[in-house]
């Protein structure tokens, strides 16, 4: 399959999979946006980790924080989480999106993409403690950037999505078994954004 086109309607590919993405833009105002982006760059724990990659230890090219319910831990590429108490600004964020994806959500990791050198390289979010089709709710503020998919099997198969600010996109069905999706570095120069991205610990 021939990569679609730069950018259809409403920030995403023309015959983008809605199966297994489906995307809302502006679910957030933009005023109320900018003041959650400002929010969470000024409050959260942000951290640098350092995780594993192609059998290589580096620092992650984003700051993170794993937010959530007590107990609900996270690990993924040789790094682990344990949550911090959820916020009242990201339990609004939540109560905002979880009629939108017809789930309770449990935790959230977010994701601090500084300027356009910050990015996250391909991967799958398949972890088992996330289950067998999780549904993953991606929530944006910021800097619009483009989210690529591509099939694990066929990388000439491949879509891509601005997601824009107050965007979400719902992850779902069985895309983390056969997919695998990024956020690329951009040359053109960029401002933050701070991607949430909440989760269903099993």
């Amino acid at each position: 399959m021939e990569q679609l086109s730069f950018f259809g309607d409403a920030g995403q590919s023309k015959g983008l999979p809605t199966d297994l993405l489906d995307y809302s833009a502006a679910v957030f105002t933009t005023e109320e946006s900018h003041a959650l982006l400002q929010i969470f760059m000024d409050t959260i724990a942000w951290e640098q980790r350092t995780i594993t990659m192609y059998g290589k230890c580096m620092p992650t090219p984003r700051l993170t924080a794993w937010y959530g319910d007590a107990g609900k831990n996270y690990a993924y590429s040789g790094s682990k989480f344990n949550p911090f108490p959820w916020t009242p600004k990201l339990l609004e964020v939540k109560k905002r999106i979880e009629p939108i994806a017809g789930v309770t959500f449990n935790s959230v990791l977010l994701n601090y993409y500084r300027n356009g050198n910050d990015s996250v390289a391909w991967h799958s979010d398949n972890e088992t403690e996330l289950g067998l089709h999780p549904i993953i709710a991606s929530v944006s503020f910021g800097q619009v950037r483009s989210f690529d998919i591509r099939h694990k099997q066929n990388h000439a198969e491949k879509y891509s999505i601005r997601l824009e600010n107050g965007s979400l996109l719902l992850m779902q069905g069985n895309l983390q078994q056969h997919w695998e999706h990024r956020i690329a570095k951009s040359a053109v120069a960029m401002q933050p954004r701070i991607n949430l991205t909440f989760r269903i610990i099993t």
